[in-house]
């Protein structure tokens, strides 16, 4: 009988080990061309709203995994030429929702920044995001979750893994 018990204890403690915090799988744009690695299925929806003054329809899909939130935005523009001052919007929006301060940018492509910030609730949080020009269309690609919960190595997978098409 005791070691029944032993077996179904360690049985249950490598079930708990082998369960992934995060389950990374491939996620396709629903409308935008691109493929990305979310852990956990993600919801999506679209909205018109206003970017600098331009109108766009912007789709967001985004799940939540171990803590942090992950979402991928994405937007067509009519002009390519406004693509710029579109991504500066969204950067700024992004910094302000959290009140952040940014800490660090990617000077090889310069499209990725680490922020560090607090949520409404005052929790503090670090928020990783690309943004990326394609053409005429327009890319956010967001992580936000407290430090112990956003690693380098999910902030690696997960940044690394967008694909435009």
């Amino acid at each position: 009988m005791f070691s029944k018990k032993i077996f179904l204890t360690c049985a249950v403690l490598l079930c708990v080990a082998c369960s992934p915090k995060f389950d990374w799988r491939e996620v396709r744009g629903t409308e935008a061309p691109y493929s990305i690695l979310m852990p956990g299925k993600p919801a999506s929806f679209s909205k018109e709203m206003q970017l600098a003054g331009i109108t766009l329809k912007m789709t967001m899909t985004a799940t939540e995994a171990g803590g942090v939130n992950f979402a991928v935005g994405s937007a067509k523009l009519g002009d390519p030429g406004q693509a710029g001052i579109v991504i500066e919007a969204m950067k700024t929006g992004m910094i302000h929702n959290i009140q952040g301060q940014v800490t660090s940018t990617n000077t090889a492509g310069n499209d990725s920044i680490e922020v560090h910030g607090k949520l409404q609730n005052g929790t503090p949080v670090l928020m990783v995001g690309r943004f990326l020009i394609r053409g005429n269309w327009v890319y956010q690609v967001v992580a936000i979750g407290t430090e112990k919960a956003l690693t380098r190595e999910v902030i690696d997978t997960y940044m690394t893994s967008l694909k435009t098409n």
